[in-house]
């Protein structure tokens, strides 16, 4: 049985340490490993543990199991999984909190690219701690808040009670642009069901895309075959703020001829886009264009997935991938009837739109 692996991160003061504490310290029957980066601003153990202890690895009372990285997280989570092999520590997950200001992008690498981690742990998803009250300015002043939010599979929402119901809704729109795939949670600091947590599947190579619907909606606007529609309009009853009817929010990209004043649209750097045919791709073809992407911006794109319409198959070709790394799969057989349909999401950083809309409509039979 592998070993599922959670990656927290988050910006100073979202509520990661919080989260993490509710973890360690609440009877809720799970053992569970977290693995800190003992650079962190503010150290769980501070408070939870002795300090000075010169143990790595600390059992807690509850079956939890808390440990520091000494060296790398290669070598901490080789530990982790030798210890559990030998019977000397009993976890069933294991959660690695990023600092602040760390990229996630390698810390999921290391899951894929070493052999070794890779035999003992599966890793289930990248979730990002926003601060209501912090982000726009966070988001507007630091790359690396803007790459934890495309990186997400799964967004929480902290604060939110500390800021007005349209800086919340402005800053879900924005959050939405620069990553549509993860759904968005307003929670009350760090405050979430460990349901809500483990268990997401964000790296599954699984049938279904998940893309907001309204993100993937046409919007009213007529989107010619192979042609992208992505601006984001508001997800209904998705959190507690659901407010009015938002039926044309998503036109605010448009040009703004409604006039939502409050929705300033930002700029990004972190930006999303999606892309859909009818078309069936060409295998080669696609192939081809999607390794030179990787190779030449590899290092800009965070998170991309499709879910396609291959020729020579039957079955739904699923594929997705994190910088580089990139994972393909044959998955289940178009249903009858079904309309094949080709989406692919990407999220990266200043990633050029036109030359990959434009290639991806070349790949096409």
């Amino acid at each position: 049985m592998l070993i599922p692996a959670t990656i927290l991160t988050g910006f100073l003061g979202a509520g990661k340490t919080t989260l993490l504490k509710r973890v360690l310290t609440e009877a809720h029957g799970q053992k569970i490993a977290i693995i800190e980066n003992e650079f962190g601003e503010e150290n769980i153990d501070n408070e939870i543990l002795v300090s000075d202890t010169n143990e790595q690895i600390i059992q807690m009372n509850n079956g939890c199991v808390c440990c520091t990285i000494r060296e790398d997280l290669r070598t901490t989570l080789q530990l982790l999984a030798a210890k559990k092999r030998k019977g000397l520590l009993d976890f069933e997950r294991v959660v690695i909190e990023t600092t602040g200001l760390a990229d996630p992008g390698p810390v999921a690498q290391t899951f894929f690219m070493d052999d070794e981690i890779a035999e003992s742990f599966l890793l289930d998803s990248i979730l990002t701690l926003v601060d209501a009250k912090h982000a726009a300015q966070q988001l507007n002043d630091r790359q690396e808040a803007r790459r934890q939010v495309g990186f997400a599979d799964q967004i929480f929402i902290s604060k939110s009670d500390l800021v007005s119901v349209e800086e919340l809704d402005a800053l879900q729109h924005r959050l939405k642009h620069m990553n549509p795939r993860a759904p968005q949670k307003v929670v009350h600091f760090g405050e979430v069901s460990l349901a809500e947590v483990f268990d997401l599947r964000g790296f599954n190579l699984n049938a279904k895309l998940d893309i907001d619907p309204d993100f993937l909606a046409d919007d009213g606007h007529h989107h010619h075959d192979g042609e992208h529609c992505d601006h984001p309009s508001h997800k209904h009853g998705h959190d507690d703020h659901s407010h009015g009817d938002h039926a044309h929010d998503g036109d605010h990209a448009h040009g703004g001829e409604h006039g939502h004043g409050h929705h300033h649209h930002h700029d990004d750097d972190v930006k999303s886009f999606v892309f859909k045919s009818k078309r069936a791709f060409d295998p080669a073809k696609l192939e081809d264009f999607l390794g030179t992407v990787v190779n030449i911006y590899g290092p800009k794109m965070l998170r991309y997935k499709g879910v396609l319409n291959m020729r020579g198959t039957e079955r739904k070709v699923i594929f997705q991938g994190v910088h580089q790394l990139m994972g393909s799969d044959l998955g289940p057989e178009w249903a009858k009837g079904e309309e094949r349909m080709s989406k692919m999401v990407f999220i990266g950083i200043d990633l050029p739109k036109d030359i990959l809309m434009q290639g991806l409509e070349q790949s096409l039979v």
